[in-house]
């Protein structure tokens, strides 16, 4: 790790916080993941050896403790106080982006394997009460094999499934990538994307009633962006 070769509170923090790939680690933590394969999710251009040897930085500095999972084979990475002290400046850095930097993304940007695991943390199973659902959620501008994807609500808790679950669906979505970042993103609302078509829901009447409740978005998008330039998805 990189020093500043300075005294000053600002650069010994600076020195751990701003080493690349650590904020959107603290992220990943602040928001429950726990696994190594969970945040190699969260940052897919950071290798294994890198995320392997940022975390043992953290671990280091008593930003993070790892524990043995309860099979006893893996570990679980969690936040220690030092670590939770780090949050709100993560959800800083969040608000920010969106007063300031809500633009069109460029290609680069735009993940679909990101986006559904972020889903997969934000969706709201509760909204079916206490039905269990599933909800399939087509991607209409992807290939073949990254067009479907289907979500499995059982108990208050959403987990993504990479093939059919084997029952039938309750809940079909179908949008596009750039629509549904938009929705997640709060550029666009549930209720206009599907008023205007952008986003067609079909299936049992109790499930399409909820469908803007069960599509959980992010916890910024109620930020407001604050320049000209930023990005009107409607």
């Amino acid at each position: 790790m990189k020093t500043y070769g300075q005294f000053c509170p600002v650069a010994k923090a600076a020195e751990i916080f701003c080493e690349r790939w650590t904020a959107l680690i603290l992220r990943d933590l602040a928001c429950g993941a726990s696994r190594f394969s969970e945040l190699q999710r969260g940052i897919p251009l950071a290798s294994p050896t890198l995320l392997s040897r940022r975390l043992k930085q953290l671990e280091a500095e008593h930003i993070v403790r790892r524990e043995k999972s309860e099979s006893g084979r893996s570990w679980t990475y969690h936040l220690t106080p030092a670590g939770e002290e780090f949050v709100p400046i993560v959800e800083a850095l969040g608000v920010w982006g969106q007063h300031w930097s809500r633009r069109e993304l460029a290609k680069h940007e735009v993940n679909l394997d990101l986006l559904v695991w972020a889903m997969e943390r934000s969706v709201r199973p509760e909204a079916f009460g206490t039905r269990d659902a599933i909800v399939q959620v087509e991607f209409t501008d992807q290939p073949k094999h990254k067009r479907l994807w289907w979500f499995r609500n059982e108990h208050g808790v959403s987990e993504l499934c990479l093939q059919p679950p084997g029952v039938d669906v309750d809940l079909y979505l179908s949008t596009t990538l750039m629509d549904m970042i938009y929705i997640w993103r709060g550029d666009l609302s549930p209720a206009q994307a599907l008023e205007t078509g952008r986003l067609t829901a079909h299936g049992k009447g109790w499930a399409r009633r909820v469908v803007g409740q069960w599509l959980g978005i992010s916890t910024l998008a109620h930020v407001r962006p604050r320049q000209e330039s930023a990005v009107n998805a409607a």
